[in-house]
C-alpha cells in the first residue's frame, strides 16, 4: 500500500490466471489534496503499455472510474530484494552481478525506448520467486517514469535520498544517465547493506551525494574485493569526461 494506493491479489475468472490490482486514487478535481494527479497515473500507464519485457513488471489491464484507476498487473510473489538483502544483511558478489545483469537487462530495454524509470532501488525491485537457486527479478512502481524527448530539457526533485543522482538534487536536466548513478548505488546497496553515501539525517545523505562524498567502511565493504571498488569508483566519477 501507499499514499494514494493500495495493491491486492487479485484472479481473472476466465482464465483462473492471478494478478496483481494496484488501485490509484485520483483526485475528483483540479488542486485537490487527495490523490494522485490523472494526468500523472495517465503517463504511468502509457509507458508500461509499450514495455514488454522479462525483467520489467508487465500491465494486463486497465479499469478507471472518476475517482479511482485500477491497474492489473503481473503478479510478482517473491517480495523485495530490500527485503532479500535484509534477510542475508548483504550479498555476495556473485549473487549481486546475477542480479544486476538482470536490472540491466531490463533498464537497457527501457531507455531503448527513450524511458527513463528515476526511481531505481531495492524496494523497486520484486524477486519473482523467492526460494530458487537463481531469482528471476521484476522492475516495478512506474509511478515517477518519464517518456524522454529529444530537445525536451524535463526537471524534476524525484527520488529516495540513499539513491537520488546528484542531478536530481542540483534541480538539474535529467536523462537516461540519471537511472545509471540510482542503479550503481542500488547495486552497492545489494553487496554492502547500506549506501556509501548514508549520513545520519537525509539532508547529510544528500550533502554526501552531491560533494561525491563516500567511502567503503570496513565492517560493511570487507568481503568486497578491490576490483569491484574500482568498479564502483569508476561508476561514481563526477560529470566523467
Amino acid at each position: 500500500s501507499g499514499h494514494f494506493g493500495v495493491v491486492r491479489r487479485c484472479q481473472e475468472r476466465s482464465t483462473g490466471t492471478f494478478y496483481a490490482a494496484k488501485f490509484l486514487k485520483t483526485q475528483r478535481c483540479r488542486g485537490s489534496r487527495w490523490g494522485s494527479e490523472r494526468a500523472e497515473v495517465e503517463r504511468e500507464v502509457g509507458i508500461l503499455r509499450q514495455l514488454n519485457h522479462p525483467n520489467i513488471m508487465r500491465l494486463h489491464d486497465l479499469f478507471s472510474s472518476r475517482a479511482e484507476v485500477v491497474l492489473v498487473l503481473e503478479l510478482v510473489s517473491g517480495g523485495e530484494l530490500f527485503d532479500f538483502i535484509a534477510e542475508k544483511e548483504m550479498l555476495s558478489e556473485e549473487e549481486a552481478i546475477g542480479f544486476l545483469e538482470q536490472i540491466l537487462r531490463g533498464v537497457e530495454y527501457m531507455h531503448a525506448r527513450h524511458v527513463a524509470h528515476l526511481d531505481l532501488k531495492p524496494e523497486n525491485i520484486m524477486l519473482q520467486e523467492k526460494d530458487v537457486p537463481k531469482p528471476q527479478i521484476k522492475i516495478i512502481d512506474f509511478g515517477l517514469a518519464q517518456q524522454l524527448e529529444d530537445g525536451v530539457t524535463f526537471k524534476s526533485l524525484c527520488g529516495t535520498p540513499q539513491y537520488i543522482a546528484p542531478e536530481v538534487i542540483n534541480y538539474d536536466p535529467l536523462s537516461a544517465a540519471t537511472d545509471m548513478c540510482t542503479r550503481w548505488l542500488s547495486c552497492l546497496h545489494r553487496l554492502s547493506g547500506l549506501s556509501p553515501f548514508q549520513g545520519e539525517t537525509d539532508a547529510e545523505t544528500l550533502s554526501n551525494v552531491v560533494a561525491g562524498a563516500y567511502e567503503f567502511e570496513e565492517r560493511c565493504f570487507s568481503q568486497t574485493s578491490e576490483m569491484a571498488k574500482d568498479f564502483i569508483r569508476q561508476l561514481l566519477v563526477k560529470e566523467p569526461e
